[in-house]
């Protein structure tokens, strides 16, 4: 009987998945503290070698940013490397917490975000180091690996040729 559980026991470390990544707080190890003026962000992102600025757009009782913060966003892997690559910020689509857009006009993260027609949430959007949209997403994606793969999708330039969609489908991970 002694042997049969130890091999129970060795049968079930061999064959459980891999140890789940670390989890961390998204509001301090995704999001970068918010100043309030994205004119700057953005030569803070060109002396520190980033590729530009990632923007949640996001409301308090969304229960899909709710969902992505709480499953993907605070995934040590999706954090690293959304951090090596972009300076990230969420911004409030009802905020009245006024900030400095990227021609460094004074706003509201509300005016704001509907500026940059985010009505649904949550909305990334991906910024150039000129502050010009490069790529945009809409809604919760399904898990960290697609959410990752929208990383890459941004960092390799595939963005400039195709939809995320089609690059999602050549890279094997269409839903």
């Amino acid at each position: 009987m002694r042997i049969m559980l130890r091999w129970l026991l060795l049968l079930s470390v061999c064959i459980m998945p891999p140890a789940l990544a670390e989890v961390r707080d998204p509001a301090t190890q995704f999001f970068q503290p918010k100043l309030g003026d994205l004119h700057d962000d953005l030569a803070t992102a060109r002396q520190e070698g980033k590729l530009g600025i990632l923007l949640m757009f996001e409301m308090d009782d969304c229960p899909f940013c709710h969902r992505m913060k709480a499953t993907v966003l605070n995934r040590s892997e999706v954090q690293d490397y959304f951090r090596r690559h972009f300076l990230i910020y969420s911004i409030d689509t009802k905020g009245d917490v006024p900030i400095t857009d990227f021609q460094g006009k004074t706003t509201t993260e509300k005016a704001f975000a509907l500026a940059q027609r985010a009505r649904a949430t949550p909305v990334f959007v991906f910024y150039d180091l000129e502050g010009q949209p490069m790529t945009r997403y809409t809604g919760a994606t399904q898990t960290a690996d697609e959410f990752l793969l929208l990383g890459r999708y941004v960092v390799e330039g595939a963005y400039r040729n195709m939809p995320f969609n089609v690059y999602r489908r050549q890279a094997g991970k269409a839903p």
